[in-house]
């Protein structure tokens, strides 16, 4: 038999499902959370005559409990192909140190590091002078809307964002935008918006994509040129004797080149440090999907 009490209000609601998917990727339990306060919400506009407990004591009888409704929601990810294998974590595990070649969170990440410069100084740029904008504003009636707008850019651009990380890091996030009363005004908007800690962590996340993008697209272009110049200027210089490749400022790896044993190895050493490349690569993306997870998700 079930002890839990049935929730009396739409809070009490989704805070039993929030514990229901408890272990769920954050991004679903974003979504779940969403969907069921647009429904619950929406059946108590359409019975003004009820009190909320009467409402909702129905809408569990047709819906579901939260029990049921997370269980749903579980079943209904397993079902969902994303763009890599849900069998596998996106963390160091694989079948050694050559097998990452064959991952394509790899790849995904890798691409992600190539945009993230442009993607990073766009944010950066928006977000300042959205600030800006705002509180250069606040003092003139123009201000609020201006201020809701740029919330609400930030928002979108997040929710943008999370779709980038989830297609390219495999990261689970939101698929939906949070819903906001229409009934609302528009101070009480701002200031909800001004007390929700996801404002400001996505504002943060915005402003901190500029430096992590500036590093991301360093160590792509460095290590893959380094690499997999490494090895192909190696081994150009070994098939047509015709040395591309010099280390004047250290004679012991400047004589390697002029031999085709130190040829071989400095191919072999750059092939080995393109793998290397590959998993910084991967670790990366694990990473920036567990910070995109903590500053974007709004539970």
């Amino acid at each position: 038999m079930n002890s839990v009490r049935p929730p009396e209000t739409v809070r009490a609601y989704l805070d039993q499902l929030q514990r229901a998917l408890k272990g769920a990727p954050a991004g679903l339990i974003s979504d779940a959370l969403t969907d069921c306060e647009e429904h619950l919400n929406n059946e108590i506009a359409q019975n003004p005559d009820k009190d909320e407990r009467a409402v909702l004591a129905s809408v569990i009888d047709t819906y579901g409990t939260p029990e049921e409704i997370a269980e749903e929601y579980r079943a209904m990810e397993a079902t969902i192909s994303g763009p890599f294998p849900k069998s596998e974590e996106p963390s160091h595990r694989g079948g050694g140190f050559f097998s990452v070649v064959s991952d394509p969170r790899t790849y995904g990440a890798l691409l992600y590091m190539l945009l993230s410069l442009a993607t990073g100084i766009f944010y950066f740029t928006w977000t300042v002078v959205g600030i800006s904008l705002t509180a250069g504003l606040s003092i003139l009636i123009i201000g609020i809307p201006v201020a809701l707008l740029f919330i609400a850019s930030v928002r979108v651009i997040s929710h943008v964002e999370g779709r980038i990380v989830e297609g390219l890091l495999g990261v689970r996030m939101p698929r939906r935008l949070p819903t906001q009363a229409s009934d609302e005004s528009i101070l009480t908007r701002i200031k909800d918006a001004i007390l929700d800690i996801r404002t400001w962590s996505s504002m943060f996340y915005l402003l901190l994509m500029l430096p992590l993008g500036v590093l991301y697209f360093v160590l792509a272009i460095v290590g893959l040129a380094f690499s997999l110049g490494l090895a192909a200027g190696s081994l150009f210089s070994l098939v047509t004797d015709h040395v591309v490749i010099h280390f004047d400022d250290v004679p012991f790896m400047d004589h390697l080149v002029h031999t085709a044993p130190g040829l071989l190895l400095l191919a072999v050493v750059g092939v080995l440090l393109f793998f290397v490349v590959l998993h910084i690569a991967k670790g990366i993306g694990w990473l920036h999907g567990k910070i995109a997870e903590v500053l974007l998700v709004r539970l």
